[in-house]
């Protein structure tokens, strides 16, 4: 277990001394406090992961600073220590939130029981809160048994057992995430798999997200926060679109992996993490360097290993694969049979280029299925431009909108067309917001600016 801040509170100097150094001798940076007091202005000042308080103190006593912490909204474990005539005031203080009490006189083994306990608790509990999350939101595996899978399976298999750093490189919807997990899972790495989407957060956020922050930091902190970094410390950080990433944040993670301790936001503490990081853009990495979007030297600290995934029109025979697998799948959650998918459908899946990849075919596969009433996907139940029933053109109505205009506001009608542009490039990309953006040639964080300034 990595090292933990703990705040020991008690109004006996010798006993604090005590505490501390059998914590220390844990591995475990301890802090002291004589009251409740202390202990709440120790507490304003950064994050613990552990607090051991007497309950019997002057001015602040244990009942009462259990209680200041419930009403703060603080949520760091308490182990309190009590007298064999306290018990009665014990059960009050595990009512109050306490995790653990140990009566007085005690050996110095059952504190340090007690501690490590509560702790590999917390530990279970913060990486339960975050799986949770991930099966809420789900995931599929790899389907294909082309050569160019073949290839990227092979790769994934000698790459993941190593501790090295891996840059992934991929259109949009090619399931560069999939490669991440893949080489996680392979990894035998005990910890978690974290993603986080550099372009979907706001950069004045994004910060605070990866290291995360002390109570107080910024205007609305209103307790601690655990940032990525340290969720997945121990296991992989997965960050996708790692060029959206603001240059002077860039700066700091690369401190961060050349270092191996993080800082958060607000906070002086250093802590400990155990990285291995998995980057992934939809560009071309050595252009983006060029082009200032990159630091040099996080990209050669994060490009030990490249893996490019195949391009959905490159994986000649998975097609037919992934047309019959995802039907399954969206008819499952519409509980309902799933439709087979008609020859001349299936041909004109073959011959389409995919500029969205797997990503554009499961958009597809889900619309074919929710329009879908009968045994069988016919061409139909396919996009125009797929099926063959009108042109991929989709800006002309846009170009038609702003002939011989009534008014001449250049600004409204810029507006409406960027609008109307966008609209389109959604629908061609199946509403994949990153795809939408390279066809519009602007980055994912300004479509998303757009997206809510027009009410998209």
């Amino acid at each position: 277990m990595s090292a933990k801040r703990i705040l020991v509170v008690d109004n006996e100097p010798k006993m604090r001394r005590i505490l501390e150094l059998s914590l220390k001798n844990l591995g475990h940076e301890v802090q002291q406090a004589a009251d409740g007091r202390e202990a709440l202005a120790a507490i304003e000042q950064g994050a613990f992961d552990l607090v051991l308080s007497d309950l019997r103190m002057p001015n602040m006593d244990g009942i009462a600073l259990l209680e200041a912490l419930r009403e703060r909204g603080e949520d760091v474990p308490v182990i309190v220590l009590t007298a064999y005539g306290t018990i009665e005031t014990a059960v009050a203080a595990m009512k109050l939130g306490a995790v653990d009490y140990i009566l007085r006189p005690f050996e110095i083994e059952t504190i340090e029981l007690a501690v490590s306990r509560v702790l590999a608790m917390r530990a279970v509990q913060r990486e339960n809160r975050f799986l949770r999350d991930e099966l809420a939101r789900g995931w599929g595996g790899f389907i294909g048994t082309s050569a160019p899978m073949r290839q990227l399976y092979e790769l994934i298999g000698q790459v993941a057992p190593a501790r090295s750093n891996v840059f992934v490189v991929g259109e949009t919807g090619t399931g560069k995430e999939l490669v991440a997990r893949a080489l996680h899972e392979a990894s035998g790495r005990s910890g978690l798999f974290v993603p986080i989407n550099c372009a979907a957060i706001p950069a004045e956020l994004l910060e605070s997200e990866l290291f995360g922050h002390a109570r107080g930091a910024f205007t609305g902190a209103l307790r601690d926060r655990v940032g990525k970094c340290e969720l997945s410390s121990g296991g992989t950080i997965f960050l996708d679109e790692i060029t959206e990433m603001p240059l002077a944040l860039q700066a700091k993670l690369l401190r961060v992996l050349q270092e191996g301790v993080i800082e958060r936001l607000g906070s002086n503490a250093s802590i400990p993490v155990d990285l291995r990081v998995v980057a992934a853009t939809n560009r071309d990495p050595q252009a983006a360097v060029d082009e200032g979007l990159l630091r040099r030297d996080l990209y050669f600290r994060l490009n030990v290993v490249r893996i490019d995934v195949p391009l959905l029109r490159d994986r000649h025979g998975d097609i037919p694969l992934l047309a019959a697998h995802l039907p399954q799948k969206y008819a499952r959650e519409l509980g309902r049979p799933a439709p087979r998918l008609g020859e001349a459908a299936l041909a004109r899946l073959e011959r389409y280029a995919w500029p969205g990849n797997v990503r554009e075919l499961e958009n597809l596969m889900e619309r074919a299925v929710v329009l879908c009433r009968g045994a069988e996907v016919t061409l139909q139940h396919l996009p125009g431009e797929i099926a063959g029933t009108r042109s991929a053109a989709p800006v002309a109505a846009a170009e038609d909108a702003v002939a011989a205009p009534a008014d001449l506001s250049l600004k409204s009608h810029v507006e409406t067309l960027e609008s109307r542009l966008i609209r389109a490039a959604l629908e061609r990309s199946g509403n994949n917001k990153a795809a939408a953006a390279r066809l519009l040639e602007i980055s994912e964080r300004a479509l998303w600016y757009k997206l809510k300034r027009y009410g998209l």
